[in-house]
C-alpha cells in the first residue's frame, strides 16, 4: 500500500464548475488528472436552491475526485480555499490502498 497517495473527493454547486475546473486545469504543478461527474445532494441544508430543487427534494451538485500525494493535497486545499469563493463546497480525504493504469 502506498501510504502517500489519497483520494479528494470535492461535492460543490453545478453553479461553480468551471470555477473549479478551471482552477484544478491551472493548478501547479499540474494535477496528472481527475474526474468529474453529474450528482444530487439528498438531505438537510437546502440554501440556494433553485425553487426546482426544493420542489424536488433535491438539489444539483458535480462531483470531483482526484489521486494525489498527501504532500500535494495540503498545498492544493490551501489554495483552493484562498482563491476560490464557493459557498456550499464540501471535501473529504480517503487513503488509496493501490492506483494503477491499464494500458
Amino acid at each position: 500500500m502506498d501510504s502517500e497517495l489519497c483520494k479528494l473527493t470535492l461535492v460543490y454547486p453545478e453553479a461553480a464548475d468551471d470555477l473549479i475546473l478551471d482552477f484544478l486545469l491551472a493548478s501547479h504543478p499540474p494535477l496528472s488528472g481527475f474526474t468529474s461527474l453529474r450528482a444530487e445532494g439528498h438531505g438537510a441544508g437546502f440554501e440556494g436552491a433553485t425553487t426546482r430543487e426544493m420542489v424536488r427534494g433535491r438539489v444539483e451538485r458535480r462531483l470531483l475526485f482526484v489521486v494525489l500525494s498527501r504532500a500535494r493535497l495540503q498545498n492544493l486545499l490551501a489554495e483552493l480555499h484562498e482563491r476560490i469563493s464557493v459557498p456550499n463546497l464540501a471535501y473529504w480525504v480517503e487513503p488509496v490502498e493501490s492506483f494503477g493504469l491499464f494500458k
